[in-house]
Formats: structure tokens, sequence, C-alpha cells
């Protein structure tokens, strides 16, 4: 009972003095005695209010950021299958000028040598029972393409037909050991055969009938041509002559020449399908490159 008359009393001090202090503080106005403490409770609870600010802040845009992170994780994974996207897009786009501009190389080929053929394209290497080096076209008999047919490219010679199905075809590259073909020499009638060696198409070996013949690095070949065109046409550029043995006492001359169709990267071809009513002879060879340059 002491205690509760003793806090009331103590309670009922300051209420009185609060009044007291209230009634001060309202009269005085801008005078106030009370100013300072009023000022400094004011950036007492300041201070607190920004800490607790600071203090939720954080929390509050963590738990906005877990909420969105599905969404976020959602729009990455749609932005990398957009850039794989466009980068699919690309190298599409790369493939198709590279396959035009080597399609627009191979018929301007046939267009100066009189060649009918039909295009083609390399879709596996492959070897084949008798040859090492050989590829598989994605043209066959429906095409019109025949055994013993010639094969090129924009470049120059890539081998012949020896196995037709419906819708393919197996060739037999110019680089292969067992392939053989009817030469000449640029400019002349000089004749010879050319071999495969093997050595990933890198050389191919012209052996010149003629050992007296004058042979010597940079001289160019092209296909002599078969009988009825096969299974090689005339007028196809073969390679350019690197070194030259020497074969003393031999009854021929031997040379190892560059292909000028890569044979390692083969990709746009064509069959020849009907050869040339005459003999293009030099027509098809690139232009010889100028001394000096």
């Amino acid at each position: 009972m002491k205690d509760t008359r003793r806090a009331r009393m103590s309670l009922g001090v300051l209420l009185a003095a609060a009044l007291v202090l209230m009634t001060v503080d309202h009269r005085t106005g801008a005078n106030s005695p009370l100013s300072p403490l009023k000022e400094a409770g004011a950036e007492l609870f300041g201070a607190a209010e920004s800490l607790g600010a600071g203090v939720v802040r954080p929390i509050g845009r963590f738990f906005e950021t877990m909420a969105a992170a599905p969404d976020a994780q959602r729009r990455i994974e749609g932005l990398l299958a957009e850039n794989q996207r466009l980068k699919r897009d690309l190298l599409a786009q790369a493939l198709d000028r590279r396959h035009s501009e080597e399609l627009r190389r191979l018929l301007g080929v046939a267009g100066t040598a009189g060649y009918k053929l039909v295009p083609a394209r390399v879709i596996a290497r492959r070897g084949t029972p008798g040859f090492e080096e050989a590829v598989q076209l994605d043209v066959g008999s429906a095409d019109g393409v025949r055994s013993e047919m010639t094969v090129l490219n924009g470049d120059g010679l890539v081998g012949r037909v020896v196995q037709v199905g419906t819708s393919t075809s197996t060739v037999v590259l110019l680089s292969d050991p067992a392939s053989a073909a009817g030469a000449r020499l640029e400019g002349s009638n000089e004749i010879g055969v050319v071999h495969g060696v093997g050595e990933k198409g890198r050389l191919i070996r012209f052996r010149l009938l003629d050992s007296s013949a004058q042979i010597v690095p940079g001289r160019r070949i092209v296909s002599f041509g078969s009988q009825r065109g096969a299974p090689y046409v005339a007028g196809v550029p073969i390679g350019v002559v690197e070194r030259v043995e020497a074969t003393p006492g031999e009854l021929t001359r031997i040379a190892y020449a560059r292909p000028y169709a890569d044979l390692t990267a083969l990709d746009v071809v064509g069959v020849v399908v009907q050869a040339p009513r005459r003999d293009p002879r030099d027509a098809v060879l690139p232009d010889a490159p100028q001394e000096g340059v």
C-alpha cells in the first residue's frame, strides 16, 4: 500500500512538472528556455530513426532481390539462348556466302571451258575398297551422275567418280596413290601422267614422258583428257610444279606439283556430265602471277 501511494505521489509530481514546463514553453515561444532540450531530443530521435531505416532498408532490398531472382535467371538464360542463336545465324550466313562464292567460281570455270556439270557438296570423307583418299557427294544416278566422270571445283581437278548410288556417289581424289590422270604442260604438247602420293594431297607426282623436255618450278599442268572425256576431260587445271627431280639416264622426268584444288578442304564441287566439244587447252588456267609481285 505504501509503495502504491508513493508511486501515485511521484506520478502526480511528474505530471504537474510536465504541465508547468509545457505552459512555460508555450508562453515563451521562440525564446523558450527549453529550446536546447527540444533540439537535442530531435537530433537524438532523428539519429535513431535514420539508424533504424538504414538497418531495415537493406533487409527489404534483400527480400526484394530474392523474390526477383527467378525472373532474373530466366532473363539471363533467355539472353544466352538469343546470343547462341545469333552466333549460329552469323555462321550460317558466312557459310552461305562462302558456298555461293565457290559455286560462282565453279560455274565460271564450266562456262569458260564448255563443261556441262552437276553441282554437288562433299558430305563425307571416307576410304573405299582399293583407295585411301575418297569423298562422298550428295548427288547420284538420279542427278545424271555416272561412274568414271570428272570431278572438279572452282580451283582445279579433284578426282573421278568410282561408285554411284541413287542419291550419293563416291569420288577417288587425285591425291590417292592409286590415282592416275593424263596431264600436259601449259603452253606445250609435252604430256605425262599425274599420280597421287598421299601426304594428304599436299603434292602430286608428274612423270613427264620425254626426259629431254624442259620443266622447271613454276610451270603449270592441266589435264590432257581421256578418250571421250572419261574419266577425265581436257583442260582442267591440275597444279603448279614445285620441284624437279634429277633423273639422269631415265626415259622420263619426274616433278612434284602443288594441286590447285585444296584436296583437304573440299566443299562445293562439280561432276562433269558432258565433255566440251573442243579442248579448252589453257583457257581455264588462272592468270599467271606477275614477276616480282
